[in-house]
């Protein structure tokens, strides 16, 4: 591991994880995580973006540096609890991915609560992907709670015999809006950005009064059979780290083909930093695309 990665620990456990601890209005954590998104998460030189509208829902839509519009397409569900974060705060990684993948990614400005909650987002990820879906094979992917949104969707895709994708990978996901996970308790010290006394606080905003063990909210409790393959990545210091392995073996116990990578002491969604801040950023990327890549072959899509 990387002293990067070392440095970077240190200080999001010093004032990122403070800050959210303290954080009250949701107005402010969305214009902070904005401004720090604008300042650390670079896309990559030449990288392109557009704004769109997919039926009512506005997208960006992120290009790698050479990376056309055509073949497959990546639909990219951002996360930040399904309170904060936007396609601004995480168009630079998906620039990222785009290029090393040579695909488009499309991003979904979902409503966010506690304006509009469960399942408002569930709702937009849908009306994506099922006009996408119309026109060009789709990958569907996400962090954090945008990681769980995706393996939802998922789940509805094939509840209502929708047409499938590719396939599906998940950022450090939030699957289980319960918190039933061991390590939700055993990493809430060592977990090195996310304060684990607030994830309840935030999942009351999305559901306001609707179940947590509703699949559509915390797709753990969802039915897979006849998925294509979900690519799976958290850090063993997470708090969500048990949502990833519950996760990839309810998956697997429904046959499902599962490539599940736990990484030692990376923080929460580490890829969004970036190489330039965290070297295992780039790696994971990479693999990442790698995965992808062999999707789009096998689909005899270029």
């Amino acid at each position: 591991m990387s002293l990067r990665r070392r440095l970077l620990n240190t200080f999001l456990r010093l004032f990122e994880k403070r800050y959210l601890a303290r954080a009250q209005e949701t107005t402010d954590l969305r214009r902070v995580f904005e401004r720090k998104a604008r300042f650390w998460f670079r896309p990559p030189k030449q990288s392109r973006f557009a704004s769109d509208q997919i039926d009512g829902v506005p997208v960006t839509w992120a290009f790698g540096a050479g990376v056309e519009d055509r073949g497959p397409v990546i639909l990219y569900l951002h996360g930040g609890g399904y309170v904060y974060g936007s396609s601004r705060t995480h168009r630079a990684m998906a620039a990222r991915l785009s290029g090393l993948a040579g695909l488009p990614a499309c991003l979904p400005d979902y409503r966010r609560a506690p304006e509009h909650p469960f399942p408002a987002a569930l709702e937009d990820a849908l009306a994506v992907y099922l006009d996408l879906s119309a026109q060009r094979p789709v990958i569907i992917g996400g962090d954090s709670a945008g990681g769980g949104l995706a393996l939802a969707l998922l789940a509805e895709i094939h509840k209502h015999r929708m047409r499938r994708p590719l396939g599906v990978f998940g950022l450090s996901p939030l699957t289980d809006m319960t918190f039933a996970g061991e390590s939700v308790v055993t990493n809430r010290e060592v977990e090195a950005m996310l304060p684990a006394a607030r994830a309840s606080e935030l999942a009351d905003m999305y559901l306001q009064g609707a179940s947590p063990r509703d699949p559509r909210a915390s797709p753990l409790f969802a039915r897979f059979e006849g998925s294509g393959p979900v690519w799976l990545t958290v850090g063993d210091t997470e708090i969500l780290l048990d949502d990833t392995r519950r996760m990839a073996d309810r998956l697997r116990a429904d046959g499902v083909e599962v490539t599940e990578v736990i990484e030692h002491d990376l923080p929460h969604v580490w890829p969004i930093f970036g190489p330039a801040l965290l070297p295992e950023a780039g790696e994971t990327l990479r693999d990442l695309a790698n995965w992808i890549t062999r999707l789009s072959s096998m689909s005899g899509e270029s």
